[in-house]
C-alpha cells in the first residue's frame, strides 16, 4: 500500500460523512424554515421535504410552501395584505362613523352618570 491509498482510504469516508451532512440538511432545511415563520403545518413542510429530498420532486415545492405567505397573516411587516386590507379600511370607515353618530346623538357631551351606583 502506498501513500495515495492511505489517502484514498482516509478521504473516502470523510466524504461520505460530509454527504450525509448534506443529506440532513437539506432534508430538514424547510421544516426549520416554516418553523421559524409560525407556518401552521411545519410538519406537513417537513415531510414534503424528506419525501422530496428521496424522490427528488417535491422537495423544491416544500422549500416554497416554507416562504409562501399565508392568508390572514401579515407579511412580516406589520401591514395587512389583500383582502384583509380591504376590510379593516370598512371597519375603521364604520367605527369613525359610528363615533359621529354617538357624538351628534348625545350633542357632543358625555352621558351622565347619575343614578348609577
Amino acid at each position: 500500500m502506498n501513500a495515495l491509498d492511505l489517502i484514498a482510504l482516509l478521504f473516502i469516508p470523510i466524504m461520505i460523512v460530509f454527504a450525509a451532512a448534506g443529506i440532513v440538511f437539506l432534508g430538514s432545511l424547510p421544516g426549520k424554515i416554516a418553523r421559524g415563520r409560525n407556518h401552521p403545518w411545519p410538519d406537513a413542510v417537513n415531510a414534503a421535504s424528506w419525501i422530496g429530498l428521496a424522490t427528488g420532486v417535491l422537495w423544491p415545492f416544500a422549500f416554497v410552501w416554507a416562504f409562501l405567505p399565508l392568508p390572514g397573516k401579515s407579511d412580516g411587516a406589520g401591514a395587512v395584505s389583500g383582502e384583509n386590507a380591504d376590510l379593516q379600511a370598512k371597519i375603521d370607515s364604520l367605527e369613525s362613523e359610528l363615533a359621529q353618530l354617538k357624538n351628534s346623538t348625545t350633542g357632543g357631551a358625555k352621558p351622565s352618570t347619575e343614578g348609577a351606583s
